[in-house]
């Protein structure tokens, strides 16, 4: 339960923190702020989505960490790494091209991290696991 009750915690702090940049630099955002902050709320759907899962889990009487959700942590870890190495290069090929300030960059980045994590463990929360893996 402690680590469910950390998890809404964060996700509130997130909420907190991106509702007053938005409150403080609404005047001067580009359209790639705009972009960032649609990706900032879907991933904070994701973590309520994970928040609340976990938080059904729990009153069900369920252990928080068995070993499914063990290895579908570690396989989508080991899958969203790889992805997000030939991101980085995209991003490094990209910046080559396209004028970027470094911080919308790695803040694009970082970012899409985020986002390849979260596919990747839909992906593999939807498709499962083969028994060979």
């Amino acid at each position: 339960m402690k680590k469910t009750m950390v998890l809404f915690g964060v996700v509130a702090l997130v909420i907190l923190s991106s509702g007053l940049w938005i409150v403080s630099y609404y005047d001067n955002f580009s359209p790639m702020d705009f972009v960032q902050f649609g990706v900032i709320l879907i991933l904070v759907g994701f973590g309520l989505f994970l928040a609340i899962k976990r938080a059904g889990s729990v009153r069900r009487g369920e252990p928080a960490e068995d070993e499914l959700s063990k290895k579908m942590l570690q396989k989508t870890a080991a899958v969203s790494y790889y992805i997000s190495l030939y991101l980085w290069v995209f991003l490094i090929w990209l910046k080559d091209r396209v004028q970027f300030d470094t911080e919308e960059l790695l803040g694009t980045g970082i970012l899409a991290m985020a986002v390849i994590y979260g596919i990747t463990w839909l992906v593999l929360y939807l498709r499962g696991f083969r028994n060979d893996e």
